[in-house]
Order: C-alpha cells, then structure tokens, then sequence
C-alpha cells in the first residue's frame, strides 16, 4: 500500500535574491521539517545542502514553476541565475 503525505501545512517562508552570484536563504530549515516547497521568479540552478552555494552545474528550475522537495532540518537552498536575477521563495511543509 502507498501512502499518501500530500503537501501538507504551509510553514515558514523565506527569501533571497540571486544573480550571477548565488543567493541563499538565511535561515536552516527547521527541526521536523522533510519537505520544502521552493520556487524561483527566473529560471535559476537549485542547490540544496548544509552550507550550497548553487552553480550552474546544479539542478535546473523553470521560473514559476514550484516544486516539492525532500529537506533535511539543519540544511538550506541557495539558487544562481541561468540568464536573469529573481528571487527564491523557501517555503517549509511541516
């Protein structure tokens, strides 16, 4: 049997912006916390770690396009532009 977690409750939100150089939010997700909902406003390369710092050698995102992704508590997201700055929205889904 499969079960399903769906998305659960929304969390915590935080941002940052990215150009040719990485950013990266400021904050770990937090204890608990298996699932992040994260978004980019322009396509962007996603790095998800203890310390990333994205490259463009990491996983692409569309802009506007977000996705769900396994997190661990202590870890965070940094994104790099692929041809134009944006912002990355981090959402936790406790």
């Amino acid at each position: 049997m499969v079960q399903y977690w769906g998305t659960g409750r929304t969390g915590i939100t935080q941002s940052a912006a990215y150009t040719g150089t990485a950013g990266t939010i400021t904050n770990a997700i937090s204890a608990g916390v298996k699932k992040a909902r994260i978004s980019v406003t322009s396509a962007a390369y996603i790095k998800v770690g203890v310390a990333p710092t994205a490259t463009t050698s990491d996983v692409y995102m569309a802009a506007d396009a977000p996705e769900s992704v396994t997190v661990s508590p202590g870890e965070k997201v940094s994104a790099i532009q692929v041809s134009t700055g944006g912002t990355l929205k981090v959402t936790e889904l406790p």
